[in-house]
């Protein structure tokens, strides 16, 4: 092929990333100005790129203020906030300065009439960016509890059950806030089946989930709770809103971007190139090594039989896998990675250096766990060249440091932020 592998994969990474910023969908949605004031509240990874996009685009002459919270070094280089505010927190674990900014945004509520407009910009990340604890819980009970589910092997729509009940603006507690005002929701999704109550624990949704369910949920996983959360729990105190619990006509929502969207764009641009591509599901979920050894058998099969499909093609998957790290391992002992290098290593272990076969695996918000690579590229080659730099790739499996597979082969991708986020994209070439 004409192509270079790794150029191509990089590029379909670029597409599908281009596809989800807000700059280039987010206009086209907003309303006209309302007779009262527009107030613009969000969260999210994206929420930086997003506040930019909309602040370009409402009419000077119209009132806006607001504030959006984002992520540390997640604001555009180029944004210079003139109407809005826009405040930086923790993420993936909360921070003071989250606290803060939530409790602020929260507070912006107050007054609002049936005259005003509140715009929501929501994006993945917005769970831990906005939070205000439960009354009776501190910022330190909801890290202990964020932190045991980002290693528990949770689904995020299991994690977000939890983070919804313990939270004091999240599932429909913030669209509750702004009545009597007409509330228009802007989102981007990041999570499998872009269901709006997931995305950011859905502060402006509705929530169908019950403290019921998130009791289960932390006894499945074993995730230890403060006494006043599990109270709140037992009590029913903390329930979220409910479908018809707040006055929802008028209420709007629009999905600006989705995993499905960003996959399709990658695809038009392999095929463009003269290269089949196939999109196995916008959904997958699993464990990150478990899921990279299925991908594995898949690619072999083309490479080896041209069966499911001919090859040269590539294969394209996106969704959110998980990474469920042992508690009784020390802290000190667990690796740096995330869930695109674990996919990739548990993928090169499957594939054994199978010719022909290159894959690339990133997180589309430019951060793969909590280090500053995206993902990596995998190469026929990686194993070989990993083994003669005297690395051991089965062991820094075992101990969740995928990245220091990668690493010394030049082969992490760090991009940056990318100031969207439609989560995990996978894509396997066979040539």
């Amino acid at each position: 092929m004409s192509l270079d592998p790794r150029a191509l994969l990089r590029q379909l990474y670029d597409v599908a990333v281009a596809r989800a910023l807000p700059g280039r969908v987010l206009a086209a949605h907003l309303p006209p100005p309302p007779k009262g004031r527009t107030l613009v509240l969000g969260a999210g990874k994206a929420g930086g790129s997003m506040a930019q996009a909309l602040e370009a685009a409402w009419p000077a002459d119209a009132k806006l203020s607001g504030l959006v919270i984002t992520r540390y070094g997640h604001v555009p280089p180029n944004y210079k906030p003139r109407r809005l505010q826009v405040v930086e927190a923790a993420h993936p674990v909360p921070d003071a300065a989250g606290l803060a900014a939530s409790e602020k945004l929260l507070a912006l509520t107050l007054g609002l009439t049936a005259d005003d407009l509140v715009i929501c910009l929501i994006s993945g990340g917005g769970s831990a960016l906005m939070s205000l604890p439960a009354p009776g819980l501190t910022l330190a009970d909801k890290q202990a509890i964020n932190r045991a589910l980002l290693n528990s092997g949770a689904a995020i729509d299991e994690m977000n059950c939890v983070r919804k009940h313990l939270s004091a603006v999240k599932g429909g507690r913030l669209a509750a806030a702004c009545a009597p005002a007409r509330v228009l929701t802007l989102a981007i999704s990041d999570v499998p089946g872009d269901d709006p109550a997931v995305i950011a624990s859905g502060p402006t949704v509705a929530d169908p989930t019950t403290c019921a369910d998130a009791l289960a949920i932390c006894r499945r996983y074993k995730i230890e709770l403060p006494a006043a959360a599990r109270a709140g729990l037992e009590s029913g105190t903390f329930e979220t809103p409910k479908p018809g619990d707040f006055a929802q006509a008028g209420h709007e929502l629009v999905m600006l971007s989705t995993p499905q969207m960003s996959l399709e764009a990658a695809a038009a641009f392999a095929r463009e190139q003269g290269i089949a591509a196939h999109i196995l599901s916008d959904e997958i979920e699993g464990e990150s090594r478990v899921v990279g050894g299925m991908h594995a058998a898949l690619a072999r099969a083309v490479a080896r039989r041209g069966e499911p499909f001919a090859r040269p093609c590539v294969i394209l998957s996106g969704g959110e896998t998980t990474v469920t790290v042992d508690p009784s391992r020390p802290a000190a002992a667990i690796g740096k990675g995330g869930r695109a290098t674990e996919f990739l290593l548990g993928c090169a272990l499957a594939l054994q250096c199978e010719p022909g076969v290159y894959a690339l695996a990133a997180d589309t918000d430019g951060i793969d766990g909590v280090g500053p690579h995206a993902g990596a590229l995998l190469t026929p080659s990686s194993l070989g060249r990993a083994r003669a730099l005297g690395l051991n790739p089965q062991a820094l499996l075992d101990a969740h440091d995928s990245a220091s597979f990668f690493a010394p082969l030049g082969d992490l991708l760090v991009p940056g932020p990318s100031f969207t986020n439609v989560n995990d994209f996978r894509a396997l070439l066979i040539v």
